[in-house]
């Protein structure tokens, strides 16, 4: 009997023991994140506040301003920076619905169908996305030149740059669909469905996350993009991004004008993704997490 009661405390010491080793790691994992999420919040909060500082435009040595004030958005309402974000925007939202598209379609394609070049394909396709795209810059430009979508025309130029090749990475939405059961299709195809309709009506309404993911990314690559946008729209500022002309600001001539207007426009671009991501950052994991099965 002492024994058992003996071997009881023993197993309940040891059952303490590890539920304090488990505070202890935990506490210790939150404050590491705690202080690696201040350190990566800094430079946004620098930026916040920089954009409210009214009394000097060029760069200061401290953080907090003197006087506060909107003047350095009223300055972004008043200068080419409505131009530009429009630029961007209608960048982003071309290529997300186009790439989306494109790219939902060939992984649905790859998942579903068995044909003789499919596996040569997605090999052919992963190996090339591995090759850095400043390699084919140069004839990228070429071709947009012969065309007429440099500088002033950059705009359509850089949505058929972004949706060109959005086929190519197949790979996350693909490991997606291949979670889904291909008895669904069977049963849709057997009622009479063609597949176009088995796509839209049944494996995309179950493939909310991964739809969303790919949204989000499709957006935020032009959005971000500085620079091919600068190599491709250079010295015209009708064709700027908000990236290559908010970063002409930054030149030896205009900083010390432009430096607080620079900060607000960055706050600027920065509300519509940051509220994106707030609103979707479950399906955006989801997506992440779903995709990256083996296929």
């Amino acid at each position: 009997m002492a024994t058992k009661e003996k071997t009881l405390v023993e197993t309940q010491q040891r059952h303490m023991g590890m539920k304090a080793l488990n505070r202890i790691s935990n506490t210790a994992v939150y404050i590491l994140l705690t202080v690696i999420s201040i350190v990566w919040l800094l430079p946004f909060a620098f930026i916040l506040l920089q954009s409210f500082r009214v009394e000097s435009t060029s760069p200061v040595g401290y953080v907090i301003p003197q006087q506060w004030g909107l003047d350095n958005y009223l300055q972004l309402w008043n200068s080419d920076f409505k131009r530009w974000y429009i630029n961007t925007f209608i960048i982003a939202l071309f290529a997300a619905v186009f790439v989306t598209i494109i790219q939902l379609c060939m992984s649905y394609t790859l998942s579903r169908f068995r044909f003789k070049l499919r596996g040569p394909m997605m090999r052919f396709m992963l190996i090339l996305g591995m090759f850095p795209g400043m390699l084919t810059m140069i004839i990228l430009y070429r071709v947009l030149a012969d065309l007429g979508l440099t500088q002033a025309n950059a705009v359509p130029g850089l949505i058929l740059v972004s949706v060109a090749s959005s086929g190519m990475g197949y790979y996350v939405s693909k490991g997606f669909f291949d979670t889904i059961p291909k008895s669904l299709d069977e049963a849709a195809r057997v009622d009479g469905a063609t597949r176009l309709q088995v796509l839209y009506k049944i494996i995309l309404p179950l493939s909310k996350p991964i739809v969303i993911y790919t949204i989000l990314t499709a957006f935020m690559g032009p959005w971000g993009d500085y620079v091919f946008a600068r190599y491709v729209a250079f010295g015209t500022s009708a064709g700027y991004n908000v990236a290559v002309g908010m970063y002409s600001w930054l030149t030896n001539d205009q900083i010390a004008q432009m430096y607080t207007t620079f900060c607000a426009g960055g706050v600027i671009v920065a509300i519509p993704v940051t509220i994106l991501f707030l609103c979707l950052q479950k399906y955006y994991v989801e997506g992440v997490t779903g995709g990256a099965v083996k296929g």
